[in-house]
């Protein structure tokens, strides 16, 4: 059994601390009400984001900030986020290589953190961290993390192509577990699940405040798959969710995966051989996961996974205030 407020009052005391250590300029960068707009914003490209930067902090509240993270994912998770973060200095040095690009545009400072609401208050609030291939969300409500979507992260290079990190790689399981399960299918799955030769050059449900899964493929459905594939699908879901604390990613399987695991589906487009461009999805009733490998010579990751009812924790928010306004009897 794990503790379904651990998570959330972890993070409630490393926010505060992170915000006892803020100035009332940076703080007031930081922070916005529960209900504002901005929470359902987000990007995975570069550019500049909504919040406050590592950039804009000392080392103090940078260490402060990172122990947010800590705080808001599993050991992996966390450590994923700081390797993405990483990443952009050897993605500046291999663009300044190739002549293209700027060193201001790939900084591991450009990272933003946000706080919606407050964490002493009893009302909802969220906490999230964003910046060039790192999206993470996580919305309180009664003292437990109601959701983790949507969460995303890339990676590029997704493996290190020259210098000392030559042969390293950040994100190293969306694609293993993957491979593994297109492995363990029989002729026949395989055909049903392998929907077209070319894969889309990008994640095709991009960075919507609500993802639209029209367009997003399905292919083989778990009670179709033989008891191998079946595992491996299972162990690819998890993965995913995996990102969050332990208390979160359980949470999320019954909530987003469980009651649809039979119906939910599997499918690849583009090579099959490693190194060439493809792209996968999970689709179920629910839950949305889709990696795309393409760009920069198929080496540059994209993987996000949402639940597309409870995004931002919004099912269970609605669920939460008509709890709050019930009228006494």
């Amino acid at each position: 059994m794990t503790d379904e407020r651990a998570t959330a009052e972890r993070l409630a005391q490393a926010v505060l601390a992170w915000l006892d250590g803020l100035d009332d300029t940076r703080r007031a960068s930081a922070t916005f009400d529960f209900d504002d707009d901005e929470r359902f914003v987000w990007a995975f490209t570069p550019g500049d984001r909504e919040g406050l930067a590592l950039r804009d902090m000392d080392d103090g509240q940078r260490v402060a900030a990172m122990r947010m993270v800590d705080a808001a994912m599993s050991e992996r998770g966390a450590r994923e986020v700081a390797e993405v973060m990483a990443l952009e200095t050897i993605l500046g040095a291999i663009e300044r290589e190739q002549g293209r690009g700027s060193s201001l545009r790939r900084d591991p400072e450009l990272y933003w953190f946000a706080l919606f609401g407050d964490p002493t208050a009893d009302a909802p609030w969220m906490w999230r961290v964003g910046g060039h291939h790192v999206g993470v969300h996580l919305t309180v409500a009664d003292g437990r993390v109601i959701g983790s979507s949507p969460s995303f992260l890339g990676a590029n290079p997704a493996v290190v192509p020259s210098g000392p990190r030559i042969g390293s790689r950040v994100l190293t399981g969306e694609e293993a577990l993957a491979r593994e399960l297109l492995g363990a299918l029989s002729a026949e799955e395989r055909a049903a699940v392998v929907v077209d030769p070319l894969a889309p050059t990008e994640i095709l449900t991009s960075n919507g405040a609500r993802a639209d899964a029209r367009s997003v493929p399905r292919g083989l459905a778990h009670a179709y798959m033989t008891e191998p594939a079946r595992t491996g699908l299972e162990r690819l879901i998890r993965h995913y969710l995996g990102r969050a604390a332990e208390d979160v990613a359980a949470d999320d399987w019954a909530r987003a995966v469980a009651d649809g695991l039979s119906e939910t589906t599997f499918a690849w487009a583009g090579s099959t051989e490693p190194g060439r461009g493809h792209y996968y999805a999970v689709r179920g009733p629910r839950l949305l996961i889709e990696y795309d490998n393409t760009q920069n010579g198929a080496n540059h990751i994209h993987a996000v996974w949402r639940d597309l009812a409870n995004d931002w924790g919004e099912d269970l928010l609605a669920t939460h205030y008509r709890a709050s306004h019930r009228p006494s009897s």
